[in-house]
């Protein structure tokens, strides 16, 4: 819906590996994903584990023991499934980290150097 996948491979020596993946639209293509199913997407994404812990809550407060262990579930669940699209949308942690790193460096080289126009690799 939004170009993005992940999920497990086992090599040949049973190492666990998780893939992310973002599909990257061509000039060809244009655009493939509207920003309406965008955006819908990523709410109910992230609605879904908000709407588990309001469950979770009821459940502990109700004192419903044995609801909350499915509540707890539906929690962890849909929590790793935002992390996963998360995780595909803004690519590794270490890709996160030298992007962060780099901005906070041309920030920095701006601040001391007083240039207010954007750089060309911006």
């Amino acid at each position: 819906m939004v170009g993005l996948r992940w999920w497990n491979h086992i090599d040949e020596d049973g190492k666990s590996h998780w893939v992310f993946e973002s599909r990257k639209a061509s000039p060809q293509e244009g655009k493939t994903v509207s920003e309406a199913e965008s955006r819908i997407f990523w709410l109910g994404l992230v609605a879904c584990p908000v709407l588990w812990v309001v469950f979770a809550f009821s459940a502990l407060f109700s004192f419903r023991v044995k609801w909350l262990a499915v509540v707890i579930m539906g929690v962890v669940l849909q929590g790793a499934n935002l992390y996963g699209y998360i995780r595909c949308k803004v690519g590794s942690r270490k890709n996160l980290t030298s992007m962060a790193t780099s901005y906070l460096g041309r920030q920095f080289l701006r601040q001391t150097t007083g240039d207010t126009q954007t750089t060309s690799g911006e």
